[in-house]
């Protein structure tokens, strides 16, 4: 546990997750290469349970009592030839998403009904289905057995649909979905009142019409007028990923392949992530308040807050890790938290 505290504290130091960045700043008297061989060997041989972490993270922002909107997404990239291709499951909060389970993907493109079933079954099968409000995702988590699963499981979902996507109109023809919505003008929004038959599941559509005229169309198993406002949180995992990469932690910094290895080194940047958020709202609440700019924006995101409050306290201590451990954990009680670990 030591050296993955040290791992943290050097990420949240250098906001890279280059191993031979991390062991520039990493809080040791060794040698510069004995303390990047630490590091390697932590995360070859010796890392905590994904499960005992998404406790930690369901603990830490009080999910484990309250309901919640799953979302599902990619994030990739290339380092040389390799594809890096990471499948996340996270929960909207807040204007971003709170990541709990990944896995690496052995492909380029997109993921497959089996590979989204698994994670949704982890998930499941550590904390259950009461809280789920509903899963949400962009136009790549469409497919019948995908949408059937999630239905005979009772899970609700709202899914972004292509809009060449074929489903029936009132009069049971089939046509593209976007022949249903093409009267609506920008800023406009629709329901259709019946299901209709979509990859072999019934389902209700709602369109919205976007300022730049595109048409944004969702597939629900649950019928009502806000199905696009719900389909909006799904935004939040985009805010996340950029958090991850360059806004917060520079991911796609690091050069190692292996998926094994990538899987287990996100832990530490997800465990800054979510600690960078928490003592943004933290500050936030009970120290000061963000300020709000003339165009009604905040001057900086709760996770940047915090991230800027985390870093100064590291980079301006006086005195020993446990120390600076103890003033950087006083927002938290970790009473619940550690029971996980």
């Amino acid at each position: 546990m030591d050296c993955f505290v040290g791992m943290l504290i050097s990420l949240l130091k250098i906001r890279s997750v280059n191993l031979t960045e991390l062991a520039t700043a990493f809080p040791s008297d060794a040698q510069k290469e004995s303390r990047y061989r630490r590091i390697q060997r932590f995360i070859d041989g010796h890392f905590m349970s994904f499960d005992n972490v998404a406790w930690f993270i369901m603990y830490l922002f009080e999910f484990v009592e309250n309901d919640y909107y799953l979302t599902l997404d990619r994030t990739n990239w290339k380092w040389g030839s390799k594809n890096i291709n990471i499948l996340m499951l996270a929960i909207a909060y807040k204007g971003t998403a709170i990541p709990v389970y990944w896995i690496l993907l052995d492909k380029r493109g997109n993921s497959n009904t089996r590979e989204r079933i698994a994670l949704m079954k982890r998930f499941i099968k550590q904390f259950g289905k009461e809280h789920i409000r509903g899963v949400l995702a962009d136009r790549e988590f469409i497919g019948e057995k995908w949408l059937k699963w999630l239905d005979s499981e009772g899970i609700l979902f709202d899914i972004r649909i292509k809009k060449d996507a074929k489903v029936p109109n009132s009069q049971g023809i089939e046509v593209q979905a976007k022949k249903l919505f093409m009267f609506l003008k920008p800023g406009e929004k629709l329901t259709l009142p019946d299901a209709r038959k979509m990859t072999g599941i019934k389902v209700y559509l709602s369109g919205l019409r976007l300022q730049d005229g595109e048409l944004l169309i969702v597939a629900t198993n649950w019928l009502g007028d806000n199905a696009i406002e719900v389909y909006k949180e799904r935004w939040q995992i985009e805010t996340l990923f950029s958090c991850l990469k360059g806004r917060g932690f520079n991911l796609e910094d690091t050069h190692i392949i292996s998926r094994l290895r990538i899987k287990r080194l996100l832990v530490v940047p997800v465990i800054a992530y979510c600690w960078a958020h928490r003592t943004g709202e933290w500050q936030h609440e009970n120290v000061k308040a963000i300020k709000i700019k003339k165009h009604q924006r905040p001057a900086k995101s709760i996770f940047r807050a915090g991230l800027d409050y985390l870093r100064d306290t590291l980079f301006n201590v006086a005195y020993s890790l446990e120390q600076a451990l103890q003033n950087l954990l006083q927002f938290i009680d970790l009473k619940q938290c550690c029971q996980s670990l």
